[in-house]
């Protein structure tokens, strides 16, 4: 993985010895880098400043043991952390993730986007990322509520609302985030916007819920617009069946587009007449149910276990809402050779850079997850807002706000790409509008920050 720019591949190289066995936060660090030539080739300072080596390094790594009981009366042990990667302009700000997967690889490579996907929001937000290698699913409540108050009772030391700001993310939803902030206010002695996500009835935001799905189809159809297309009329796949893959599924549908298939960890389902959205409701959201129960209710619906096969579907768009490296160079090319014209990314680097190389030669437009997941960060950053206002908005209000948020950040990429000769390349204009404006703070306070 070589650079033309000496700086940056010198800035690379130092990643990649300092961080040995951190696959997914190299792969991120690449990308971004890549992007930059232009921007660093033309303005010195960049270098002479450190700018980048300071940016991949974090500002701070926390890593903590999770001891907690579970229904038999055995304890249990696992590991949490939270990264800080950057406060260059406001408080930390990314999701929880509670997967078996997390590690701190993973959550570097998080935190590291999350820099660039705050920025671009355009709100004075900092980037951070944090979760544990614990599993919810299959777990009791109480097993899930002593986990989420042994892990916040070490958490709440590092967090506040004018310094680090959490959310939920993949296995992090509605009752772990009450859970956690039901052990931080009880350990703070505070009723304060310490964490996002929260329920309606103790401080959350309407909308935001359905932000990062909505969000995605905002982006995606400026994109499409942009271009002279529409989700109208088109078939879609969406990846996933949670809260993104959800929301996504109803924003499409209401643009006007078909979308015919959906999965879950397990495998996925097949709808030619169109995936019926309160079905998969019922299924993942009342009863913790798996995605291949959908065909029981509709005859006409496939179920296949395995995941990746959900790209050999013929469709028009494809939205990987699931988890990251879901799309490699195979799947890619079997999306390009079955009609597939648009992929936007609602999960976090879904797609491996192999995937990307594939999207570009077959002319396919390419919403990067940067950009096109950001609506779900920038409905927490409103609700931060909200909370410190002592006040609410409404569904409509903050709704109206995040298309805002979404029509902004593409055209940020777009005007940054064509500024520096890639015309159309969103991941090269993301990277350089998040990177422009958290850098311009960074010189600003000096080599000590």
């Amino acid at each position: 993985m070589s650079f033309k720019n000496a700086y940056l591949q010198r800035v690379y190289d130092g990643v990649v010895a300092r961080n040995a066995g951190e696959p997914e936060f190299h792969q991120a660090v690449h990308e971004v880098l890549e992007s930059l030539e232009p921007v660093c080739d033309a303005d010195p300072r960049y270098e002479k400043m450190g700018v980048l080596e300071r940016l991949c390094e974090p500002e701070r790594v926390i890593y903590f043991r999770v001891p907690w009981v579970d229904d038999n009366g055995k304890v249990q042990v696992n590991r949490g952390f939270r990264v800080q990667f950057s406060s260059a302009i406001g408080p930390y700000k990314g999701g929880l993730r509670f997967h078996p997967s997390v590690n701190q690889s993973v959550i570097k490579f998080l935190g590291f986007e999350q820099i660039f996907k705050n920025s671009l929001t355009g709100l004075p937000i900092g980037a951070g990322k944090g979760g544990a290698d614990f599993d919810p699913k299959g777990k009791s409540d109480g097993e899930v509520m002593r986990f989420c108050q042994s892990f916040m009772t070490e958490l709440s030391k590092h967090i506040g609302e004018n310094t680090d700001v959490p959310a939920g993310d993949i296995g992090v939803g509605s009752r772990e985030i009450g859970f956690l902030y039901g052990q931080y206010k009880r350990l703070v002695n505070e009723f304060t916007g310490a964490i996002t996500g929260k329920g309606l009835r103790y401080g959350g935001s309407l909308a935001r819920t359905e932000a990062t799905g909505y969000g995605l189809c905002y982006f995606t159809e400026e994109m499409l617009n942009a271009n002279g297309k529409s989700f109208k009329g088109q078939r879609v796949i969406i990846s996933g069946s949670g809260n993104v893959a959800i929301y996504a599924h109803i924003k499409a549908t209401e643009f006007g587009a078909k979308v015919v298939a959906m999965s879950d960890s397990d495998g996925y389902i097949y709808d030619p007449n169109g995936i019926d959205i309160e079905t998969v409701r019922e299924l993942k959201e009342k009863n913790r149910k798996r995605i291949s129960e959908y065909v029981k209710y509709h005859s006409g619906a496939t179920y296949t276990p395995g995941c990746s096969g959900i790209w050999s579907i013929p469709c028009d768009i494809a939205l990987p809402c699931a988890t990251q490296n879901e799309i490699d160079e195979v799947s890619a090319a079997l999306l390009a050779k079955n009609g597939c014209y648009c992929v936007s990314e609602g999960a976090n680097m879904p797609s491996t850079p192999e995937a990307i190389k594939v999207y570009f030669a077959n002319k396919m437009l390419y919403g990067p997850a940067k950009a096109a997941n950001a609506g779900g960060v920038a409905t927490s950053a409103l609700e931060m807002s909200q909370n410190s206002l002592r006040y609410s908005w409404s569904f409509e209000k903050v709704d109206h706000k995040l298309q805002d948020i979404m029509k902004n950040i593409y055209n940020a990429a777009a005007d940054a790409a064509a500024l520096y000769g890639h015309e159309g390349n969103l991941m090269i204009g993301a990277n350089i509008a998040g990177f422009k404006k958290v850098a311009s703070a960074m010189l600003a306070y000096g080599v000590a920050y």
